[in-house]
């Protein structure tokens, strides 16, 4: 029924009629954010022979939605982006501001080094944003959609509310100062 209302909204045109689909999904999914996600999957996701590893807490509605194989290849689409991209936070709303306005400082110095306008930075920090804000960020299985238009669309999909509530990401090594060895000094020291 759906199809024939967005074909007999757009006169018989199959691409608008696709586009009517999608704004309309994208509509419903917008009104579904409101409800409350309180169910859903922790996963995790190890990567590059253990080297990589994270755990994420996708949310939705309802228990029975948790356990479809959808929504969990969802949640494991989910914590490869993480392990691939590397974002610090979930969204937007949870960067420090003091590193924000650390970096927006630092862009638009740069910015007037280079001869650019100082107005630049405000994009340039839209770039950091999609560096460390996961829901920013390009999908690594279709740059074209970032993880909010992900989100989105599964949310018009299955006709639940999903939220990405946290993560954690693991790197072996990452915060180990190691000692850097310098052979000649060894040798010299052995030869003495």
């Amino acid at each position: 029924m759906d199809c024939k209302k967005a074909l007999s909204a757009t006169d018989g045109d199959m691409d608008k009629a696709i586009d009517f689909l999608r704004e309309k999904g994208l509509a419903s999914a917008a009104k579904k954010a409101g409800r409350v996600a309180a169910e859903g999957v922790v996963t995790s996701y190890i990567h590059a022979g253990g080297r990589i590893g994270v755990l994420v807490e996708v949310n939705c509605e309802t228990d029975f939605v948790a356990g479809t194989p959808e929504f969990q290849d969802f949640a494991r689409d989910i914590a490869m982006q993480i392990a691939a991209a590397n974002p610090t936070c979930v969204r937007r709303e949870e960067v420090d501001p003091a590193a924000i306005e650390h970096e927006r400082q630092v862009l638009r110095e740069q910015a007037i080094n280079e001869g650019k306008p100082a107005d630049i930075a405000a994009k340039m920090v839209e770039k950091y944003y999609k560096e460390v804000c996961l829901l920013d960020q390009p999908y690594i299985k279709d740059p074209d959609v970032t993880i909010s238009d992900l989100v989105k669309g599964k949310i018009a999909k299955i006709g639940e509310n999903i939220s990405i509530r946290r993560f954690v990401r693991y790197q072996l090594g990452e915060g180990i100062e190691k000692k850097a060895d310098n052979f000649v000094e060894e040798v010299m020291a052995a030869v003495k």
